[in-house]
């Protein structure tokens, strides 16, 4: 077999879940990638690893390199990076009925794959290789996903305020049901243009942004049509006291009373939860999605995340949108960013470690640095002392999306000439 590229002499950390603890961390090692997978991972200093260097087409040098699979931003509105700075320093529901509504109000459809394509970037050059999307023009943002290469699971939340008169709210007749139908259409499943990396899910805002009548048809749809579902769940103080008033019930028992969580979801946020939802998370395998920058610039609060993950709720991370927390980059919140955020989005076997047989969905990072020379545990400085200029190289099935500086699927300048173009209209 003749590898398409091969990392040479290399550190892996490999997230390997059927290795022990001890053996996370794999030194001196070749790695080769041959199409979409990981075919080898040898000594450095074996017989195959050397026949290896004489075949393959790429060899890259891995001498104080870390490589270590991508990570998974498993709850984002990337479009929403054309608002990075705009109205700061307000709580959520001030921040996003007064500000962030009417701004949204002026998106395009061009606008948003200009926000969104800008925001794949930003990801990608920060080691991210999937990421799970609630936003608007969500045939744009999986046009952008599937240009770019990058994995992606794409919504978008119904908000549904008419009524909560049984029979009102038709799901055929709101607007986010076509998108949702064109977009299953282009990009569902896999076809010969898109081979599952991307992935479209449907969507319930939340639960003090809709209604029962509401919930019970998107359920149905999904079921229907096999998607995953993405919701935000009890991120406020005000969304928990807004369904006690009018449900008499926290959101998580309210939706789950109501058969949300009978599809494979993954709730975003999960701050205010009491016993009795921990464990209701636990029973249905909702995965929650951790957003700790963006809760604390909104003072939302903290998840309890020790105690959903000693009750067995797989907890992945997000960075939710940019105007929220002003960063893509998930080295800040690196602890669940690889496993867990590819079983949130439904590709635990095939992505998420370095392990042979698995796609190569893979950062390369750059140790030989004043900040990462000093190395005694590579595990430990990736979770504390690395960010993002340490990746150098970005890899989704076996492609190289960025490395060194250069993106080979984005055109970044007329990317950055659109998005600086756009400001105006918001500030109009």
């Amino acid at each position: 077999m003749t590898p398409d590229i091969l990392f040479k002499n290399i550190t892996a950390v490999t997230m390997n879940t059927d290795q022990p603890a001890e053996s996370q961390v794999q030194e001196h090692v070749h790695v080769a990638i041959t199409g979409r997978k990981i075919t080898h991972m040898l000594p450095s200093v074996s017989n195959e690893a050397a026949a290896l260097e004489k075949s393959a087409k790429r060899i890259i040098n891995g001498t104080h390199k870390v490589l270590m699979p991508g990570l998974y931003n498993t709850h984002t509105h990337a479009g929403m990076c054309l608002f990075r700075g705009y109205a700061n320093d307000r709580n959520l529901e001030d921040w996003l009925f007064n500000y962030i509504f009417p701004a949204e109000a002026k998106l395009t459809p061009d606008l948003l794959k200009t926000g969104t394509t800008l925001a794949i970037a930003e990801m990608l050059q920060s080691g991210t290789v999937a990421f799970s999307d609630m936003y608007c023009y969500m045939d744009k943002i999986a046009e952008s996903a599937h240009e770019a290469g990058i994995l992606a699971n794409i919504s978008n939340g119904i908000i549904a305020f008419e009524s909560a008169a049984e029979g009102v709210y038709q799901f055929k007749n709101d607007k986010v049901y076509q998108q949702v139908k064109t977009a299953i259409e282009n990009f569902g499943g896999k076809n010969e243009n898109n081979d599952g990396r991307v992935k479209i899910d449907a969507s319930i805002h939340g639960c003090y942004t809709s209604f029962p009548p509401a919930w019970y048809q998107v359920t149905d749809f999904a079921a229907k049509h096999n998607l995953g579902l993405h919701v935000h769940l009890s991120e406020t103080k005000t969304e928990q006291e807004t369904t006690r008033k009018n449900f008499n019930t926290t959101p998580t028992k309210i939706f789950n009373q109501h058969g949300v969580f009978n599809q494979s979801t993954t709730a975003a946020h999960g701050v205010y939860l009491d016993d009795e939802d921990i464990a209701i998370l636990a029973e249905k395998n909702v995965t929650i999605a951790h957003n700790p920058i963006s809760n604390l610039k909104l003072a939302s609060g903290l998840s309890p995340v020790t105690k959903l993950i000693d009750a067995g709720v797989n907890v992945s991370l997000g960075t939710d949108g940019v105007s929220s927390n002003n960063s893509h980059d998930l080295f800040e919140e690196l602890k669940m960013a690889t496993v867990n955020g590819a079983k949130a989005q439904g590709r635990a076997h095939e992505s998420g470690q370095i392990k042979v047989g698995y796609d190569a969905d893979i950062i390369m990072l750059d140790f030989n640095t004043p900040r990462q020379t000093m190395c005694y545990d590579p595990i430990l400085n990736l979770a504390y002392s690395t960010n993002g200029s340490d990746v150098e190289l970005t890899m989704c099935r076996g492609k190289i999306l960025y490395e060194k500086g250069e993106f080979t699927t984005i055109d970044i300048e007329k990317t950055l000439h659109e998005a600086r173009s756009a400001k105006s209209i918001f500030l109009s």
